[in-house]
Parts: C-alpha cells; sequence; structure tokens
C-alpha cells in the first residue's frame, strides 16, 4: 500500500503554461501598443484582489487597460489573454494516468483569477480527472497564506502525512513542507518523474 492517497498540484507552470503573467502582459503591451509601465503599475495594484475573487474580470480590464479609450476592444484584449495559455500534455498525462492507476484523489491549489480559471478548466478538460479545485478565486485567499493549504487538506479530508503537493514555485512548496505535506519543486517532467518514482509513485506500469 502507497502512504499517499491524495496529490495536489498547481495549475501554471506544471500543468499549463502561467495564464497571465509577466511574459503574456509583455506580449499584450506588444500586440496593442500599450505603455508597459504604466500598465504594470495598475497590474501590480489590483492583481491580489483580482485573483481572490474580490475584483470582476471587467473590473480589472477597466483599470489596467480600459481606464481610457482604446482602439481595440475588450472581447479582442480578453481572447488575446486567453490565448497566452497552452498545455504541457505529458504533465496532464502523467496526473491523469496515477489518478486512475492509484485511485488517488485529485485537487488543485492555484492562484487564479475567476474569468481565467474558468477559461483554463474548460479549454483543457481539468475537471475531467481533477476532483477539486482549491483556486484563489474561489475560496477568497492566495498562496502563500498557508489557510488555502489547511482548507485543501479539510476538503481532501486526509491528513498532511498522506498527501503529495507538485509545485513550480519554492516559496509555496515551504510553505506546504512546514505543515507536513510531502512537496515536489516541479522544474521539468523528467525530474518530477524521477521524484515521484522516489516516492513509489511511477508514471508508467
Amino acid at each position: 500500500m502507497l502512504p499517499f492517497d491524495v496529490i495536489l498540484f498547481d495549475v501554471g507552470g506544471v500543468l499549463l503554461t502561467n495564464g497571465w503573467d509577466h511574459l503574456a502582459r509583455r506580449r499584450a503591451v506588444k500586440e496593442f501598443k500599450l505603455d508597459w509601465a504604466e500598465m504594470e503599475v495598475r497590474h501590480r495594484l489590483t492583481f491580489e484582489i483580482h485573483e481572490q475573487g474580490k475584483l470582476t474580470f471587467d473590473e480589472y480590464l477597466d483599470q489596467i487597460v480600459f481606464y481610457k479609450k482604446r482602439l481595440f476592444s475588450r472581447a479582442q484584449f480578453r481572447s488575446f489573454m486567453c490565448a497566452q495559455s497552452k498545455p504541457f500534455p505529458e504533465m496532464i498525462e502523467l496526473v491523469s494516468q496515477l489518478k486512475v492507476r492509484h485511485g488517488f484523489k485529485v485537487a488543485v491549489v492555484s492562484n487564479e483569477s475567476r474569468e481565467l480559471n474558468g477559461y483554463r478548466i474548460r479549454q483543457f478538460k481539468l475537471s475531467s480527472f481533477v476532483d477539486a479545485f482549491i483556486s484563489s478565486c474561489f475560496v477568497h485567499m492566495r498562496k502563500p497564506d498557508a489557510a488555502i493549504f489547511r482548507l485543501a487538506l479539510d476538503i481532501a479530508q486526509t491528513p498532511p502525512r498522506h498527501v503529495v503537493y507538485i509545485e513550480n514555485t519554492p516559496m509555496f512548496v515551504q510553505v506546504a513542507e512546514d505543515l507536513g505535506i510531502r512537496s515536489i519543486l516541479h522544474t521539468d517532467y523528467k525530474s518530477t518523474c524521477a521524484r515521484l518514482a522516489q516516492l513509489g509513485l511511477e508514471d508508467k506500469e
């Protein structure tokens, strides 16, 4: 018997590219001919409450882009934002197969805004193998707040020692480990597979 029955994982940087990081915003600035410094200041003032579900998508866009008249539409900008998300097929397959093979509960713990989170769940069919989404926009708290991990444990109804967490941000790994959650700092598919194998969780039969 394996000592684990739940896998928690981040989405951006693990299963998919980041949804709306500084690289995506740089591309948006170039595409729509925006002022980087001005947009970035406005983004930094609003993104935390936006990811916590306290500022709607339209309100966020009003603050960072549409506070003045633009030559492009809100729909065009939204489509561009969504198009920045790309899958990491090997990682999606890995988590899906671990769930099937070992019968694990699978849950997401991620910082994402409601609009992009919903798009990414639908577009990449994440609900086909994820049992619960503990996303910041739904639970109104963000990593590195340890409370979001405690909530994940409550939802999974399992002790920390029975959980494996896959995350690409070192600080968030440390927070999870401080709670007793065995964590893997994800850098690439091969190294994560190797670390899972060390824990007795092979990716193949």
